[in-house]
């Protein structure tokens, strides 16, 4: 029989986002439902974040044992079971799972509503037998492998991210399209894991980040082994045997390239399929749906969040919007979203980590900037680590406010943390080289980096004469 229930919140899509919206909404007072047709936790859980860091660390370990000659140890001859890399993959997945699941949520006091959600309203959305009537919805159904229009790929069987990671046993030979940070993590740790790995891209790998940092990561990754096609046109995709061969044209010449499996790793769209927005008079474009600063539709009452909204696919970019669409549905505080402060890590090795501005954002922006490094090869702890590829690279305005920071080295994601901070709080550089820092740590990099915005000024021959004026007085 169709059922008919009423609720303070409703979520559209039980993912990270989603379930950051359900678990606060609950434990804050309101009555909250969760519609969710597939997995609890999303592409985040499942697909993306959590299998492939897991997959990264076991390549990691790999590679420390391939290379482990450099500390003096000679290490047994490498042998990669791929079954229990999948398994790995898998436990982990499953030992994070309980805090996203179904009987979690209902314990915390969630609806949990198994099927797949439909506008039939401004405020009513129809799941399976069940129609939900709330006071605020909110969309986070998240995003998709986007499959580009090459001709042939249709024909053939490919490998996205919510596939490659049921593989039990590695691609001989494997095709990756896309050189983003997909595919560029995946390509690093499937290579790391014995597999002959060849990336394409229209354009440079990770060409949303700072060449400076990404020809780093390149150089890394092409002594490992992996070969780049780049800044080439994919012309079209077919069978040929048992793997997939694919034609290319490289400087107006053709080529073909031959591979056992093929990853597609092309970017992301919104998943947006079924949802008849238009029902709830909820506005929206290929790229997703349309936002204020508030995380408000165009029905101001359905607010969206996440991947869905286009922009920046992350995890902690889907909390972030959480915490604003709580504060604003159950508080009425006008919050709105502010991402001057927001991180970004590539899980490559060396990672890239950012946040705040590029240095040519800086430029444009403020026209004098300062920019400021520091190398790993300059950093001890680094060298005992025999791992100094990599920068600190820190961009100040002439005043010496802190407006960016880009690093590329060993934890690049974990030391980028400082950064944030001071950007957020619109802090100067002196805050970072005046701290006492533990030796050895790699986080001297951040201090020696900030340090040198002063140096000019320290060893000048001003200072040289003023010190020499004062010691002259004894």
């Amino acid at each position: 029989m169709p059922n008919q229930i009423f609720v303070d919140i409703c979520v559209v899509g039980g993912g990270s986002g989603g379930l950051y919206v359900a678990a606060g909404a609950s434990q804050m007072g309101a009555d909250v439902a969760l519609i969710e047709s597939g997995k609890m936790g999303g592409d985040c859980l499942n697909h993306g974040c959590v299998p492939s860091k897991a997959l990264i660390a076991a390549a990691h370990t790999a590679h420390t044992i391939k290379s482990a000659r450099r500390f003096g140890i000679e290490a047994a001859e490498l042998n990669i079971n791929f079954k229990a890399v999948h398994d790995h993959i898998h436990g982990v997945i499953g030992k994070i799972a309980p805090q996203d699941s179904v009987e979690r949520f209902e314990g915390l006091g969630v609806k949990i509503i198994k099927a797949r959600g439909r506008f039939v309203g401004p405020t009513e959305v129809q799941a399976g037998e069940t129609t939900v009537r709330a006071k605020r919805i909110v969309i986070a159904t998240g995003s998709r492998a986007s499959i580009p229009l090459i001709p042939g790929l249709d024909s053939v069987p490919f490998l996205t991210n919510e596939t490659i990671f049921s593989y039990t046993k590695s691609p001989s030979k494997l095709l990756i399209i896309g050189g983003g940070t997909i595919g560029s993590e995946l390509a690093q740790a499937y290579c790391r894991l014995g597999c002959h790995v060849t990336i394409l891209d229209i354009a440079k790998i990770l060409n949303n980040d700072d060449p400076e940092l990404t020809e780093v990561v390149r150089t890394r990754m092409l002594k490992e082994g992996v070969v780049f096609r780049e800044e080439i046109e994919i012309m079209s995709v077919q069978k040929a045997g048992l793997g997939v061969a694919i034609d290319i044209k490289d400087n107006g010449k053709i080529e073909r390239i031959n591979g056992s499996d093929l990853l597609v790793a092309a970017g992301r769209v919104p998943n947006l399929d079924g949802l008849e927005l238009e029902k709830a008079g909820i506005e929206y474009d290929r790229h997703g749906i349309k936002t204020d600063k508030r995380l408000r539709t165009s029905n101001s009452k359905v607010f969206a969040i996440g991947d869905v909204v286009g922009g920046f696919h992350l995890t902690h970019v889907a909390a972030y919007h959480a915490g604003v669409v709580l504060r604003n549905a159950l508080f009425r505080l006008p919050t709105k979203v502010n991402y001057s402060a927001l991180p970004r890590v590539t899980y490559t090795d060396p990672e890239i980590a950012h946040v705040g501005m590029t240095e040519a954002q800086a430029r444009k922006k403020f026209g004098d900037i300062r920019v400021l490094r520091h190398p790993f090869a300059e950093n001890d702890r680094a060298q005992a680590q025999s791992d100094i590829d990599g920068l600190a690279k820190i961009i100040t305005n002439s005043k010496g406010n802190v407006v960016g920071a880009s690093i590329v080295g060993p934890q690049a994601g974990e030391l980028i943390q400082s950064w944030i901070l001071l950007i957020k709080k619109k802090m100067k550089i002196g805050t970072v080289a005046g701290l006492i820092i533990p030796y050895p740590t790699l986080g001297e990099v951040n201090k020696r980096a900030a340090g040198s915005f002063y140096t000019s000024k320290l060893f000048s021959e001003k200072t040289k004469q003023f010190v020499r004026l004062l010691l002259k007085l004894g």
